[in-house]
């Protein structure tokens, strides 16, 4: 007997609690319909008058029924689908470098007795920088000068004594090869001697010289280092997807990490012929201007390109759906839900870029997509309803 009362007292329990979450729980008639509870027992939970849950039947589940009523149409939140554009800009961090930058070395070997120049210093190309000491040179271009010069009187002197057939043609043209051997002795020496300058290769600006009058050097060690920073490269690295559409010439704008607020405007000035496999990226190449002499080699650059892009529509994140065949959305056409299948291109905190057969103003629906089938009939929150509802609503009060 004690355990029946207590039975008896649950149940009686259970079925208050039924009736109180039906009669105040919005939404909750449409919960037990779906699971098919019969419609007269939920309009007798939910305190309905006969004649509601009647007319709610007669009108496919329209009428409201209550507040716990039943409608075979899901209600459901809608947002319009959108567009935006992706890999329209690249931004990327370069390195600069002066577009001409020659390490000076000597051309030959021997001890430093002059340094012309200094760190900052402007030259021009054929500027002598440095010397090495020259007498040896030049004592072998004045002996090779003698030479060529007793040379040159031996075959003149030949040359008048064969007219008078006093020596053979054979001499003559003995002497003859003589002196060209001593004109090319000679150069060689005058060439051994301008050798002793070490010379710009190029114009630009001197950096610091570490070598001092009297070191000791040979043809490997370098004595100076000068840029041509009348223009700045700038070496950048792009993902793969951007190597079709960088072509050379195509601008580029790009701002000097150590100043900030001035803007460089430039070009592709080269493109690398392959990626790099591991990192799946191309190398790029910039030319920027340098007018005023502000920018070095070695600078950290911020570059940024402009590109068409890609329009995709987008959709809110709260309606991306997911089953084992994918990624899909929920959209409304005219009354009914259509489910879409969809690839996500990019994901933004904001929205979704997706490809889809969706156009821009599509309703998407973001919220009550639990219930929601194909070919479902399907009620947007906010939006007025249709006359024949409103006047089964009216019949129904």
């Amino acid at each position: 007997m004690r355990f029946l009362k207590q039975l008896a007292v649950s149940l009686v329990v259970l079925v208050v609690g039924g009736a109180a979450w039906v009669r105040f729980a919005p939404g909750a008639g449409e919960t037990l319909g779906a699971i098919g509870v019969s419609h007269p027992l939920i309009d007798a939970l939910s305190g309905s008058q006969n004649g509601e849950g009647a007319s709610g039947q007669r009108n496919g589940g329209r009428g409201e029924g209550g507040r716990g009523g039943f409608s075979d149409a899901a209600l459901v939140v809608v947002r319009p689908a959108e567009s935006a554009i992706v890999n329209d800009r690249l931004n990327a961090i370069g390195n600069g470098e002066a577009i001409r930058s020659v390490t000076v070395t000597p051309a030959s070997t021997g001890n430093l007795t002059e340094i012309q120049v200094k760190s900052g210093d402007r030259i021009e190309e054929g500027q002598v920088i440095a010397r090495l000491d020259s007498d040896e040179q030049m004592i072998a271009a004045e002996h090779a000068r003698l030479t060529r010069d007793s040379a040159r009187e031996k075959v003149e002197r030949y040359r008048n004594l064969g007219t008078a057939r006093a020596v053979t043609a054979v001499e003559v043209r003995d002497a003859e090869i003589a002196m060209q051997a001593a004109e090319l002795a000679l150069r060689t020496a005058e060439l051994d001697l301008r050798r002793r300058d070490i010379v710009a290769p190029s114009k630009g600006v001197v950096g610091i010289i570490t070598m001092n009058v009297g070191d000791y050097v040979t043809t490997s060690t370098p004595i100076a280092v000068v840029d041509d920073r009348s223009q700045i490269l700038v070496d950048f690295w792009v993902p793969e997807r951007f190597a079709s559409k960088i072509s050379v010439g195509q601008p580029v704008t790009a701002n000097a990490v150590a100043q900030p607020g001035r803007q460089l405007d430039g070009a592709i000035h080269a493109i690398d012929n392959r990626l790099d496999q591991a990192s799946r990226t191309l190398r790029v190449r910039a030319r920027l201007e340098n007018p005023d002499d502000m920018l070095r080699a070695g600078m950290s650059f911020s570059v940024m390109m402009a590109f068409d892009g890609d329009r995709y529509p987008t959709v809110d994140p709260l309606a991306v759906q997911w089953s084992s065949e994918g990624s899909y959305i929920w959209r409304v056409n005219g009354d009914k839900s259509e489910r879409v299948p969809i690839k996500i291109i990019q994901r933004n905190p904001d929205k979704v870029l997706v490809e889809a057969q969706i156009a821009e103003g599509d309703r998407i629906v973001t919220e009550g997509v639990q219930r929601l089938r194909d070919g479902g009939a399907v009620r947007i929150a906010g939006e007025a309803r249709s006359e024949p509802e409103q006047k089964v609503a009216g019949d129904a009060q």
